[in-house]
This record gives C-alpha cells, sequence and structure tokens, in this order.
C-alpha cells in the first residue's frame, strides 16, 4: 500500500467521503466505485480487505461480508489532489450484488489478463512471493528459497543451457517449455534478491526510448 493516510483529505467534502475506485490489479479493469471516510480507509489498510462507508446503512461496509466476494487490496493510490482513492485488489469473487464481474456489466476475465506480459508480474509479486513469505515443505519453490540464491542461480544457467539446446532442435514445444522454465526461475532469482520484475522492465525501456 503506496500511500499513507495523511495524504487524502477527507475535510474536502461536507459528509467526510471520498470517492474510492476499485481496479483489478491484475487485469487492470475497474470494478466498482464506492465511498470512503476516514474510518474506512484506517480498517481497509489494516486488515487489507476494501471497506466502504455505506450511505444507504450509515455505516462501515467492508466488501464480502456477507458473500465472502472479498476485495483483497494490493496497492493504494491517491490522485494528484488528494480527494480521490485508487485501490488495486484482487477480487474473491464477483464484485457486483448482481453476480457480475464488475458493478458495470463489464467482463473480468482473470484467465486473460491485459497483455499476458502483465502475468509475469502477478506470478512474481503473488505466487511466487508468496512461497517465500509463507514456505511449504510441499513447495519445489518454498525449496528453492531454503537453499539460497547460489542454488537458484545454479538452476538459472541450467535452464539457460536447456533453452540453448531445444533451440537447435525443431520441437517448438520442448523450446517453449524449457523457456517457460528459465522465465520461472530467473523470477525466482528476481525475488530473492529483492527486485521487482518491473525494476528490470524500466531498465530495457530507458534503452530502447
Amino acid at each position: 500500500m503506496s500511500n499513507e493516510l495523511s495524504t487524502i483529505d477527507f475535510t474536502k467534502s461536507s459528509d467526510g467521503l471520498v470517492p474510492t475506485v476499485v481496479q483489478d490489479a491484475n487485469t487492470s479493469v475497474v470494478l466498482m466505485l464506492g465511498y470512503m471516510n476516514k474510518e474506512a480507509f484506517e480498517k481497509t489498510q489494516a486488515e487489507g480487505k476494501v471497506t466502504f462507508f455505506s450511505r444507504s446503512k450509515q455505516r462501515l461496509w467492508t466488501k464480502g461480508e456477507t458473500s465472502d466476494n472479498f476485495l483483497f487490496v494490493k496497492e493504494i493510490l491517491a490522485d494528484c489532489d488528494g480527494d480521490t482513492i485508487l485501490i488495486k485488489a484482487e477480487p474473491a469473487g464477483p464484485t457486483c450484488h448482481t453476480g457480475d464481474d464488475t458493478c458495470f456489466g463489464e467482463k473480468n476475465n482473470r484467465n486473460t489478463r491485459i497483455g499476458e506480459a502483465a502475468f509475469l508480474n502477478y506470478l512474481q509479486k503473488d505466487i511466487i512471493r508468496d512461497r517465500k513469505l509463507n514456505p511449504s515443505d510441499d513447495s519445489y519453490t518454498s525449496s528453492l528459497f531454503k537453499r539460497g540464491v547460489n542454488k537458484i542461480a545454479q538452476k538459472v544457467g541450467e535452464e539457460a543451457v536447456e533453452v540453448v539446446i531445444e533451440a537447435k532442435d525443431n520441437d517448438d514445444g520442448l523450446f517453449k517449455g524449457e523457456v517457460s522454465d528459465l522465465l520461472f526461475h530467473l523470477l525466482v532469482l528476481l525475488e530473492q534478491k529483492n527486485i521487482d520484475l518491473d525494476e528490470v522492465i524500466s531498465v530495457l525501456r530507458s534503452r530502447h526510448s
């Protein structure tokens, strides 16, 4: 969560409410619009689930409190004037009370993300990072982190060699499989070194801008 409470001005409106847009963190699809007061914002920050102030119920309302279709917070941003909030979240199910993916009737296919490259960010920040922070004895990824950076770097090297070998043959399926293995282990290495893929992309962008 990237914004401190002090950057958001809840005093601009007489009711102390700030419009809050919720966007799927992985697909960038806008899920819904709600309103937060200071208490709702604090609760959202503390619990990691989007909580609004319901104007109809006149109370704090956590999205999913009756349906379990929570919105799990990934990032919080304020606009330049500090009077609108953008929350990037992962929905646990349909967002709209009608059962639709969004409150605007738009489909939100989380298996077909905007730009397949966005899946690499999701893979590192949500899946690989979770294996690092919450290790499991049954997880191959957790076992790599347990062995340390040298073992992970070694695996990257091994997978790179496999890519070179398969590139010389004509089996595109095997070649794509080896490239996938290389990318996965490279993301694990980035995570071990606390470097986001976005930082590497920024370097590439600076070289080709």
